[in-house]
């Protein structure tokens, strides 16, 4: 090979190297990307009961009460029920696994993708002292990345809000949501003519409808995936025709996609 043509020859290489870098970059969806993180100064260990995706007591209890409130990542409710992998980055008091979270509240601080509950703010550090470190400093550098959400033996189950008045109103929040898909469109079905209502996001996880269709129910949800690919999926067991406020409904179905 020609001398003069080596210097273009790795010039060209690099080029190539770099592209595949730069598009593995693009389509990581495991890869962790580099934030802060705050803790509730004033909570308990566990999460808030009166968080903006509408969980209620359930939500500060949730995955055993390893919480947060999400910035940007609340995504106008969207983002409610994710679960992501929090990590700090100070070798000195940090585990490498760090601590999985559920989003159930808005709020920032600081420049912060998350305000986590004080427990899990906690659970990021590798013993008791380094824990106090970490609560002692308030806020840290974490990276994050989101992950699957898992509740064993659990359906995905909806909660119907104390608000809703049978039968003119119905408000309702879906809980257990599983896998790494969001929720993006919620429909109610009669049974006997399938006729469908598509229901408006009210805040957070609560879906709302005036006038919902009469009779037994059936729920449809929308499951969306980062990289774009949709399904609706149907539970297996229905709304009761009585359904009543304040009550809970096991749709019967798990969805870990």
């Amino acid at each position: 090979m020609a001398p003069s043509f080596r210097p273009l020859l790795l010039l060209l290489a690099s080029l190539l190297i770099m592209q595949t870098m730069a598009a593995e970059a693009e389509t990581c969806t495991d890869c962790f990307i580099h934030s802060r993180a705050a803790y509730y100064p004033n909570s308990d260990e566990q999460g808030t009961d009166s968080g903006a995706c509408g969980f209620g007591s359930f939500g500060a209890t949730l995955n055993g009460g390893d919480v947060s409130a999400a910035s940007d990542l609340y995504r106008g409710g969207i983002g409610c029920g994710a679960c992501y992998q929090v990590r700090c980055t100070s070798s000195n008091y940090c585990t490498d696994k760090g601590v999985t979270i559920i989003i159930t509240d808005q709020g920032s601080s600081h420049d912060t993708d998350f305000i986590l509950s004080k427990q899990a703010f906690g659970r990021m550090a590798q013993n008791s002292d380094a824990a106090a470190s970490l609560l002692a400093l308030g806020v840290i550098d974490i990276e994050y990345r989101r992950v699957s959400c898992s509740y064993p033996n659990k359906n995905i189950t909806i909660k119907i809000d104390e608000n809703s008045n049978h039968p003119h109103y119905l408000a309702f929040v879906i809980w257990y949501q599983q896998g790494k898909r969001d929720i993006t469109a919620v429909q109610l079905c009669e049974t006997q003519n399938f006729v469908c209502k598509l229901l408006d996001r009210s805040y957070g996880a609560v879906w709302t409808t005036t006038s919902p269709p009469s009779g037994p129910l059936t729920l449809r949800m929308l499951f969306s995936g980062e990289d774009g690919d949709e399904t609706w999926v149907i539970p297996v067991n229905n709304i009761p025709q009585d359904w009543k406020a304040g009550e809970t409904y096991d749709t019967g179905v798990q969805v870990n996609g």
